[in-house]
């Protein structure tokens, strides 16, 4: 794990050393990352950070604006036509509550963002979480349970708003 963590922060410091007129060689960095080649339609706008990338898939026509933070341990699969906004944390994993096991292990679990979701500025979202399709994650808001799809949820802990349609 160490080595991973290693080579995925050479390759995120080699990420934030582009800009946003760099989106093609953003995108080759990016798949070397995650260890298989993104969508043309992908775009992120560094800085960005990681201390792994082999668990994290991403879908076609997905944007990731500048300072967000994915840990994809757990698993972090992003699906088509997904918005990340602005400082963004999307983290799989984490340590035991009980003070004595905090140290002694890291508990991971997946996230899955499915298709056509916007997740607002400054959001964060908690390991073995799924947000449904069509869903929006209000700024700020924190995550902690599966948002259902067709849904605008917000505040901390994420609490459902209301229903989205057409």
């Amino acid at each position: 794990m160490l080595a991973n963590t290693k080579r995925a922060m050479a390759i995120t410091a080699r990420l934030n050393r582009l800009t946003f007129n760099d989106a093609e060689e953003i995108r080759a960095v990016f798949s070397e990352l995650i260890g298989k080649k993104v969508d043309d339609s992908f775009l992120l706008i560094p800085p960005f950070y990681t201390a792994d990338g082999d668990e994290i898939r991403v879908g076609r026509n997905v944007f990731v604006n500048q300072n967000c933070t994915f840990y994809g341990l757990g698993g972090l699969d992003i699906a088509d036509d997904v918005m990340i906004g602005p400082n963004v944390s999307i983290i799989t994993s984490g340590h035991p509550i009980e003070p004595s096991q905090r140290r002694a292990f890291v508990i991971a679990k997946p996230i899955a963002i499915e298709r056509n979701v916007w997740i607002a500025a400054g959001a964060t979202i908690i390991g073995g979480v799924t947000v449904g399709e069509n869903s929006v994650v209000a700024a700020s808001s924190i995550v902690t349970k599966d948002v259902p799809p067709n849904t605008f949820v917000g505040g901390n802990p994420a609490q459902v708003i209301r229903s989205i349609g057409d």
